[in-house]
């Protein structure tokens, strides 16, 4: 008897670009090595397993790991054996190893060098990464429309902009003419102790602009094992989150469960993005996706860490270069 077809993620419409999105996707910064080393191996079968559940949504940047995390996706995606059509890319250009260059000459050749690395003759996505370290105006004159020449010329198929500040996509946006930025990409603003990308999204939707929110473990804070020393939050919120974490676990709860949930549970939110190195850390993400779906999240537990969290509530952190 054949086993019963696995479930699988979800898939919603990114704005206007037609394409279609796990709701899941697959944070490729830790294939960098970001986070610890991780093979080839390894790689290779968490983006076959992630291919398998449903999620079709990679996203990289040539800045995670110093351009290995474009390497091994490459290679990863390649290993899967599937037509080219079937899974999304993204990646990035403006930040660099060596620092930032939003110039209209550097993301020209960025792209041809990710495509390389990438072993793809386009990707999906080409996105201006963490833009408030640049000069906005600069984006506006000169990086979108050098994005726009690279889509023209069929290297990529859409535009999009990175950041953390909400602020920079409304600056952007509203200097641009409509349909010119198809995609945006917030992190740490649709979470449990953050959700004030909550706001923006009747003006992101009015401008027909996709959203896909990274993050939702708000970099380490809603984890067991706490966020890295560097993590920019202050100590209260630190602290909240680990009062949050320990209250899940003292009583048989994840607390990193329940946060990728409520991101999840917007659906105007294309795809919440999440890193991932191992076959395990697949199967988890695409369960508690999967729960949503059929059974719903638990609405007790998320009280009790909504509560615990409330004098912290959409503290946020200026932005500041993360270490790896």
């Amino acid at each position: 008897m054949a086993s019963p077809p696995l479930p699988k993620v979800e898939l919603r419409e990114l704005g206007n670009t037609g394409l279609k999105l796990s709701c899941v996707g697959f944070g490729a910064s830790p294939l960098g090595n970001v986070f610890g080393p991780v093979s080839d191996d390894e790689a290779i079968g968490s983006v076959r397993e992630a291919f398998r559940r449903g999620i079709n949504f990679f996203d990289t940047s040539p800045y995670y790991g110093g351009t290995l995390s474009e390497k091994v996706l490459g290679k990863s995606l390649k290993a899967l054996g599937v037509p080219r059509s079937e899974y999304i890319v993204a990646t990035k250009c403006g930040r660099y190893a060596d620092g930032f260059d939003f110039s209209a000459d550097r993301v020209t050749k960025s792209i041809d060098e990710s495509l390389e690395r990438l072993q793809l003759d386009y990707v999906d996505i080409l996105q201006c990464h963490d833009i408030e370290f640049g000069s906005l105006d600069q984006i506006v004159n000169e990086t979108i429309p050098a994005l726009k020449t690279l889509k023209e010329a069929g290297k990529i198929r859409f535009i999009g902009i990175t950041g953390l500040p909400l602020g920079i996509f409304t600056y952007v946006l509203d200097r641009i003419p409509a349909g010119t930025v198809d995609v945006i990409l917030s992190y740490c603003h649709f979470g449990i102790n953050d959700s004030t990308l909550e706001d923006l999204l009747p003006y992101l939707k009015s401008k027909g602009v996709g959203i896909i929110s990274a993050s939702p473990l708000a970099m380490g804070l809603l984890t067991e094992c706490g966020p890295p020393e560097w993590h920019p939050a202050s100590a209260e919120l630190k602290a909240a989150c680990r009062a949050a974490a320990v209250y899940c676990k003292e009583r048989g709860k994840n607390i990193s469960k329940l946060a990728l949930q409520y991101s999840l549970s917007n659906k105007d939110i294309s795809s919440v993005l999440v890193g991932m190195n191992s076959v395990i850390q697949v199967e988890e993400n695409v369960t508690a996706a999967v729960e949503l779906a059929t059974i719903g999240k638990d609405e007790k537990t998320l009280a009790e860490v909504e509560a615990i969290l409330k004098p912290v509530k959409n503290q946020t952190w200026p932005s500041g270069i993360q270490q790896s």
